[in-house]
């Protein structure tokens, strides 16, 4: 019988997970069925247990989705060239926001089939005999992970695909009825969280593979998270409609409590894992799969196959990693003259698969107020340089354009390397001279006096021109001293889950009201995060070499009483665009407080005032309508389907 649900109708194909350089790797076997029999088998677990690993690439790194969990928060919005995917998920009146054009399907229509695989992994898998508690560990964790995503994203969502709750189904199925959050969380994700934490190894089996200190993270997070819903400051309303108490009577401080612990553990027990020296070592391209590293999404650039799509080319699909793409600007546009008298234009910064460079799409735009206000420090805080390209340099020769020398602002001399243009870090005493429209650096950048690189300051940043997204850029070993392949999806792994993030949890579980341990306050946890955002070893901005510690004047600046609203500015600092952000403010209810106006230039080469744009941010949006698709495979009654959807948007 097919592998299948016809409840969810997705079909899963049984791909590979793999990184250069492992010294184990999961074996490679393409498959888009199942047998019944088939987790009866070591072969068949060890297969299904590949799939689950592989069905993250289906998620994340997807742009779609990606863009769903960002734009329209503070983080966010969309760019000039957005189209509905985008416009839709920014609230902001361009798009209504529905069932048909809620990217949050992508989530919906990859996490069911991988929840059956592990339910089939888990019913038979102790039978094989052979099968290690610790590998039937790893199917709870991605059964609890992908319930986890659901829960948050949908509300209460089903833990039966057709043949009795958390059972494997092999039968065709057109009825659906959805769990409350509370059943959701008590009957799947606690105990399969718990479970796994027991039963994960401290080292994984393989590079990127599932340990206990992963296990530990989602089960803190998950505590984090619903003792939030549990509190419900601000009324949010849930669906099914539910009371907002625990099974077992226990109160949201009982799970604050909870997560304070569970994290904490895990940063006393962390195995292999540990924070990274720099945050710039965080996240540069050679330094990918590092030890802060606790879940990846993978790719290679040494097999196709292994990749999960071409090495050449980007599909815009999945599973490829493109979702760098979307704060990616055209800066191919940018001109620079071949002769002094400022003519002969050229492009001096071309398409390059580099980390500061990739592929423009222009769909997503940074707001002016997470440039700013969220990184309102930019010289002791290392994170605003290692999380944006703000400097872009001469690549001309790379083009097969022979000049030694361009001619830039204010007609002065560029070689490669050169900067062509510069987003200013604040707004300079000096006025920028912008032109009228696109001028001669094809883009509307100004011109400072004596400066060769064109410039725009933190308020000049609009929704065609804006700083780029270092942290997500592509990173490969094979340009051979060229531009490479910056047409192809990003071969590097998308992160999921970081070491760092226990430490958060825990602060943010201790200003709730957990009684936190001896040095473990949540001052001291979020101290231990903004030390090491205050060492540097390199300046993307200057391209050089920078050992600089500012730990201690960073730890100084930090309040003495920390809030929630500080908790989010330094999760914001750390995480920004990687997809968190849209979580965040859902769990704690400071969705409309924080981003429901934002500021941003316009659409036009040369627009550089900034406009206030307000959002409709309802209740209802708290929770995304479950996908049209899924709405339409229902073979139920009117009235009964009616009910499936989520409240405003049926």
């Amino acid at each position: 019988m097919k592998r299948f649900n016809k409840q969810f109708l997705v079909g899963a194909a049984v791909i590979s997970l793999t990184a250069p350089g492992c010294s184990k790797l999961l074996d490679e076997e393409p498959r888009s069925i199942y047998e019944p029999g088939f987790f009866q088998t070591e072969r068949g677990v060890n297969g299904g247990l590949t799939s689950m690993y592989s069905h993250l690439r289906y998620i994340f790194g997807n742009a779609y989705y990606y863009n769903a969990t960002l734009t329209g928060t503070d983080e966010v919005t969309y760019g000039r060239d957005a189209d509905e995917n985008f416009l839709t998920m920014d609230l902001s009146g361009r798009a209504a926001l529905n069932a048909n054009n809620s990217r949050a399907d992508v989530l919906w229509n990859t996490a069911f089939p991988n929840i059956n695989t592990a339910n089939g992994i888990i019913k038979n898998a102790t039978a094989v005999g052979t099968i290690s508690p610790a590998l039937i560990a790893e199917a709870r964790f991605f059964r609890a992970f992908d319930y986890f995503l659901l829960v948050q994203t949908f509300g209460g969502v089903p833990l039966d695909l057709g043949s009795g709750e958390l059972e494997f189904n092999t039968n065709a199925v057109r009825t659906s009825v959805r769990n409350t959050v509370p059943e959701v969380y008590t009957k799947a994700i606690f105990p399969d969280l718990l479970r796994a934490v027991t039963d994960l190894p401290a080292n994984p089996r393989v590079i990127g593979g599932a340990t206990k200190t992963l296990a530990r993270l989602y089960l803190a997070k998950a505590y984090l998270t619903y003792a939030w819903w549990l509190e419900n400051p601000n009324n949010i309303p849930t669906y099914p409609p539910a009371p907002r108490t625990d099974p077992a009577g226990r109160t949201a401080q009982y799970y604050y409590q909870q997560a304070y612990d569970v994290a904490t553990a895990g940063i006393d027990s962390p195995g292999p894992f540990r924070l990274q020296p720099t945050y710039y070592d965080v996240h540069v391209g050679t330094n990918d799969r590092n030890t802060e590293m606790l879940m990846f999404a993978d790719h290679t650039e040494t097999s196709e196959l292994y990749n999960g799509g071409s090495l050449t080319f980007g599909s815009g699909g999945s599973p490829d990693n493109f979702a760098g793409w979307m704060m990616t600007w055209n800066y191919t546009n940018i001109r620079s003259a071949t002769n002094a008298n400022g003519t002969g234009a050229v492009s001096s910064v071309q398409r390059e698969a580099a980390q500061a460079l990739g592929r423009p799409w222009n769909r997503m735009a940074p707001t002016i107020g997470a440039i700013v206000n969220t990184f309102a420090d930019k010289t002791l805080d290392s994170r605003y340089d290692g999380t944006f390209t703000t400097v872009y340099r001469g690549n001309w020769p790379k083009a097969g354009v022979t000049n030694a020398t361009l001619y830039n602002a204010n007609n002065l001399p560029v070689t490669p390397g050169s900067a062509i243009l510069t987003f200013l870090d604040t707004e300079p005493a000096t006025a920028i001279t912008y032109p009228s429209g696109a001028g001669a650096s094809n883009i509307g950048a100004g011109t400072l006096p004596g400066r060769a690189d064109y410039v725009i300051s933190p308020l000049g940043i609009s929704r065609i021109v804006y700083p780029g997204l270092w942290k997500l850029g592509p990173y490969r070993t094979d340009n051979a001293g060229g531009l490479g392949q910056p047409n192809a999806g990003s071969t590097r792994p998308f992160n999921i889950a970081k070491f760092s993030e226990l430490y958060f949890v825990a602060a943010e579980a201790a200003v709730k009201g957990a009684t936190p341990k001896s040095g473990q306050t949540a001052r001291d946890l979020i101290n231990v995060i903004r030390a090491r955002a205050g060492k540097w070893r390199f300046d993307n901005n200057g391209n050089v070499a920078k050992v600089q510690d500012n730990s201690a004047a960073m730890i100084a600046a930090t309040p003495t009483t920390i809030d929630i609203n500080y908790i989010l500015a330094e999760r914001s600092r750390e995480y920004y665009a990687e997809g968190y952000r849209w979580f965040d403010l859902v769990r704690t209810q400071k969705w409309n407080e924080l981003a429901n106006t934002y500021r941003i230039g316009g659409n036009n080469y040369g627009d550089h005032t900034p406009a206030t744009v307000t959002r409709t941010i309802q209740p209802f949006h708290y929770l995304r309508p479950i996908p049209q698709t899924q709405m339409e495979r229902l073979d139920v009654s009117a009235d009964v389907k009616a009910a499936y959807q989520n409240p405003s948007y049926q």
